[in-house]
């Protein structure tokens, strides 16, 4: 989760109001956008509708109007804006980019109002201190400081009103404004993508089933070195509140500060962890957002947070990314293209030209990898795969509906990749694998 804005917005509850902001707010930007497409015409120019959609007072408009909605709508910028492998053109996540660190949050008379519908009559005597200023605000929730009178020091995450019932429609207004855009490339199947991230968002606004996961991973991690978990508070949660232990730490990318070593196992903790999750737990927490990750620099441990997004992984998948991942270490290339058919990277719709250059981008991924030492903060291999993969775009290939499973994967490897460039780890990526899945 983010830090909070200096003010406090309340969060439009009803569906006919936050349908009415969505609505204003994609009307605003077709009004700018078609008096911009005028203008060049009266000089003769053929509208840019790229360029229109993407000019400064768009971008702005969309960034705030999601931001004070918060909930599903914000949510959905957050993940198309994300620099983890989007499905989306690069063009359509500068809209969103905003959205990663920019959440207001409750004012004091709406966040006691969700308390007082939650909790017990006279919940406010229970407690020797209530920080009504949260300590994070994000798309869904927002985190308040609290200690009871029973000596629990507590982090306590309260539900924005209205968000759990607004999934649906608010998913379905923002597919139209992604629509709406026009750099979807023509064939893109949007619609699974949607229906997922609606499910995806009505699991986690479940902070029920969100406590439930922390606890599984507080039991598939016990004893492990080098992780904090909080622990959950049942008597005071429910399923839009969620109380647990309260952890102190620093933001996770604080621990570039730290010498090469520390960095190092850090990140070794965590793809390590990632691996485990994949092969061992078959359970996995697929949102890799650095907030979810802190550091306490007294005694090196990670601190793990919100498990709102974990996911189960199936046997099936788990074996064909360890099979995927073995040929490839291997350099086994015709069976790695087979698996990529396997896995939904393409499809028997895909032309041969763009099913070469699928296949290049996965080469070049395994032989970056297979390096004794691989160094995350040289981008030179990142940088190609990108170049590589928006001129793919450009020729017009389509990507196929990739199977959910297969997307929150590459996100998170994808995810952890980037915080491995933020700390500038140095790591046997490759041999951490292989122990993992064998030679």
């Amino acid at each position: 989760m983010s830090g909070p804005r200096d003010r406090g917005l309340a969060v439009p509850a009803s569906r006919l109001g936050r349908l009415s902001r969505l609505g204003a707010m994609t009307a605003g930007v077709a009004g700018n956008m078609a008096l911009g497409g005028m203008a060049q015409l009266g000089r003769g120019e053929r509208p840019d509708w790229r360029g229109l959609l993407l000019t400064p007072s768009n971008v702005t408009r969309v960034a705030d109007q999601l931001a004070k909605m918060r909930g599903a709508a914000m949510k959905i910028g957050q993940l198309v804006s994300m620099d983890t492998g989007d499905m989306l053109p690069p063009e359509l996540a500068q809209i969103m980019a905003r959205l990663r660190d920019d959440a207001h949050f409750m004012p004091p008379a709406q966040l006691k109002k969700v308390l007082c519908a939650q909790w017990h009559a006279g919940w406010l005597r229970d407690f020797a201190r209530f920080d009504v200023r949260p300590i994070a605000a994000a798309s869904i929730g927002q985190v308040h400081r609290a200690q009871t009178r029973d000596g629990r020091d507590m982090a306590i995450k309260v539900q924005y009103p209205g968000v759990a019932r607004s999934i649906d429609s608010d998913v379905a207004n923002v597919g139209a404004l992604i629509k709406m855009s026009g750099m979807l490339p023509e064939g893109f199947a949007l619609t699974p993508y949607l229906e997922e991230a609606a499910r995806q968002l009505h699991e986690e606004t479940d902070y029920l089933r969100e406590a439930a996961c922390l606890n599984r991973f507080r039991d598939l991690l016990a004893g492990s070195e080098g992780f904090v978990l909080p622990e959950v508070y049942e008597d005071w949660s429910t399923d839009c509140i969620l109380a647990m232990s309260f952890v102190a730490g620093s933001p996770i990318e604080e621990a570039v500060e730290e010498d090469q070593a520390q960095r190092n196992l850090i990140m070794q903790r965590l793809i390590d962890l990632t691996l485990k999750e994949l092969f061992e737990f078959r359970l996995m927490q697929s949102d890799p957002n650095f907030a979810n990750y802190r550091y306490d620099p007294e005694t090196g441990a990670i601190i793990l947070l919100d498990f709102g997004a974990t996911r189960e992984l199936s046997i099936e998948i788990s074996k064909l990314y360890g099979e995927m991942f073995r040929c490839g270490l291997n350099a086994e290339r015709g069976r790695v293209e087979e698996l990529c058919v396997t896995l939904g990277f393409i499809d028997e719709t895909t032309s041969k030209p763009h099913r070469a250059q699928v296949f290049e981008l996965v080469h070049m991924a395994f032989d970056g990898l297979r390096v004794p030492m691989f160094d995350f903060s040289d981008t030179t291999l990142t940088r190609e795969i990108q170049i590589k993969g928006e001129a793919l775009a450009r020729d017009g290939f389509v990507p196929p509906v990739v199977p959910m499973e297969v997307l929150y994967l590459q996100r998170k490897f994808a995810g952890m990749f980037l915080l491995g460039a933020r700390l500038g780890a140095k790591l046997p990526v490759a041999d951490m694998v292989r122990a993992h899945i064998g030679p």
